[in-house]
């Protein structure tokens, strides 16, 4: 009789296994800047350590060439400075130090951090940043044999989303939005996007499943509240940017 019984069981831990809730990749907001300084590399550390699937940053290009990561368009808000950080120079920018005592890195510091061991969003958040950041991102491809699925590139300007696929046709790209998601399906066709980023204000059940049939993963920004990300999840999102990544998957 025993040997009857174990295929049943095995049954009903598959049956048990296909009713969990699939899980849905946990983004860390600017690394986990509900614990540490955003865009930071100990903010970086952390969102790894909490076990983010993927790590979500914004960069800019300064005046020296260099794509720095940072969020605000000015320094006055999170450091010692003042004025457009596009305005500084890496001489400059150097002597900057934002709250916490930390300084602003560059994109390579942030993927020399990353190690390969986690996937990252690229938000970009300033003009001009396409070109250099492809320059970037394809000497870790070719040099350092990192793969093309470790990069998703997003931002809010559309227009350098465009620079971005002219210049490189097989990276992955997100279409960032806080207005109504359908309305960036257009864009997200045109660019071959692999993902829709939009405002969890803005998802409901029927629009999610609405991008994801036209084959669109969607990301969903900046979600905190654990009702708000049970929400989303109901909602069948693909992943949640969260401050607190560790939220996301607890």
């Amino acid at each position: 009789m025993k040997g009857i019984y174990l295929p049943i069981a095995l049954v009903f831990i598959l049956i048990l296994g296909s009713c969990k809730e699939e899980k849905v990749l946990a983004i860390g907001h600017r690394g986990a800047m509900g614990h540490e300084m955003e865009n930071t590399i100990p903010s970086v550390h952390k969102a790894m350590a909490l076990g983010a699937d993927m790590i979500e940053i914004d960069v800019f290009r300064i005046k020296s060439g260099e794509i720095v990561v940072f969020h605000d368009k000015t320094l006055d808000k999170l450091s010692n400075a003042g004025g457009p950080i596009e305005e500084y120079y890496a001489y400059d920018l150097r002597k900057v130090i934002l709250h916490g005592n930390e300084r602003i890195p560059y994109l390579q510091d942030v993927l020399k951090a990353l190690d390969d061991k986690v996937q990252l969003n690229i938000e970009l958040k300033g003009t001009d940043t396409a070109d250099k950041v492809n320059h970037i991102v394809n000497y870790y491809l070719k040099e350092k044999k990192w793969s093309l699925d470790k990069f998703v590139i997003s931002s809010f300007n559309w227009d350098e989303l465009r620079a971005m696929r002219k210049a490189n046709r097989d990276i992955p790209i997100a279409v960032l939005t806080g207005k109504d998601p359908i309305e960036a399906l257009d864009v997200a066709n045109e660019l071959k996007a692999v993902a829709i980023n939009p405002n969890y204000k803005t998802l409901t059940a029927e629009n999610v499943a609405q991008m994801q049939q036209a084959g669109l993963k969607v990301f969903t920004w900046t979600v905190n509240e654990p009702k708000d990300i049970q929400k989303m999840k109901d909602f069948g999102v693909d992943g949640i940017i969260s401050d607190f990544p560790e939220r996301v998957n607890p």
